[in-house]
């Protein structure tokens, strides 16, 4: 369903290369409402490190989420004062609606 967003005219952040600032993390943590809701749980460090049943903190989550680039749940596209994480079907058609 991304296959048909046209994100020419987005800023694309190669995490790999660049990772995350703790600027960029507290500021979508602050649009998002949280750090846990930017973790990737599919993440495969997160499952290594045995993470899924331990209640973890939010400060927790912004170490996980400064530590890798897989704790990201991605993509993320900030739209003005709009942050919409993920690529479940409902984020999608958010994003299709807002961008029409």
């Amino acid at each position: 369903m991304l296959s048909e967003i046209d994100t020419t005219d987005f800023e694309l952040q190669d995490l790999k290369k660049e990772g995350l600032s703790v600027e960029q993390v507290e500021a979508l943590a602050k649009q998002s409402g949280s750090y846990e809701s930017l973790l990737n749980r599919r993440a495969t460090k997160y499952k290594e490190m045995g993470l899924k049943d331990k209640e973890l903190s939010e400060e927790e989550y912004k170490d996980l989420l400064l530590s890798h680039y897989t704790f990201l749940k991605r993509p993320v596209f900030v739209l003005e004062e709009t942050i919409l994480v993920g690529n479940a079907k409902k984020t999608v058609e958010a994003l299709k609606a807002h961008l029409s």
